[in-house]
């Protein structure tokens, strides 16, 4: 999964926070246009976004909502649009903030890393006898370990940082998998059936990892 990515249709604006990003050690992608952001959030994902609203096709603020129905990812969105009515509009859509442009980069940056501190900087994620560990990439289920692929890992931290959220399974797949030619996407139900079993869940009759049928799936 990305950490970052950049929606902004200045190009040299675009490379320039991209370069700053990662320098600062962020993994960082980029779309010059709305309908490119949400097609790289739905394959790969992103632990924040950074979203311009006048885009060349879509605007950013349709880009928002899109985002907002099926995650909630950060959304810090930065604009040369400063009226009131826009600010109201971005932060009711979702958006987690609202800078102004022309941008100081150093502020963008401190307000990116205050994000991943607040957000990501928990180490355990626990649901009731389960608990994750991203430090160690372990998993304990009523305090016994349990053994885990990545992928398996991968998916149950995913669906631990969106608990009661349904995720698509183009999401899923995207997102787990990316551009892995040698994985289809049924492998997904059949990484789904097996993180059921060492959560302790019935395959057949789930009541944590649901399905939402002909959508995806759901951790409650």
């Amino acid at each position: 999964m990305t950490d970052i990515l950049i929606v902004e249709d200045n190009k040299e604006l675009s490379t320039l926070m991209c370069d700053f990003l990662r320098a600062e050690g962020y993994t960082v992608s980029a779309a010059e246009s709305g309908r490119r952001a949400v097609e790289l959030f739905e394959r790969y994902g992103a632990r924040l976004v950074v979203l311009d609203i006048n885009l060349p096709d879509i605007s950013g603020f349709t880009v928002c909502s899109k985002l907002r129905e099926a995650t909630d990812t950060p959304i810090l969105i930065v604009s040369a649009r400063t009226d009131k009515e826009d600010k109201l509009n971005g932060f009711g859509l979702g958006a987690d903030d609202y800078i102004e442009k022309p941008v100081d980069i150093d502020i963008l940056t401190a307000k990116i890393k205050s994000v991943f501190r607040r957000r990501y900087s928990e180490d355990i994620l626990t649901d009731g006898e389960i608990s994750l560990n991203r430090s160690d990439r372990t998993v304990t289920r009523c305090g016994t370990p349990v053994e885990m692929t990545t992928k398996e890992f991968d998916l149950l931290e995913l669906f631990l940082e969106n608990k009661g959220k349904v995720l698509k399974k183009e999401y899923l797949f995207n997102t787990i998998w990316g551009s892995d030619s040698f994985s289809e996407p049924q492998t997904l139900n059949v990484h789904i059936k097996r993180l059921r079993t060492k959560i302790g869940e019935d395959p057949k009759e789930p009541k944590k990892l649901v399905t939402v049928w002909g959508v995806g799936y759901k951790y409650i």
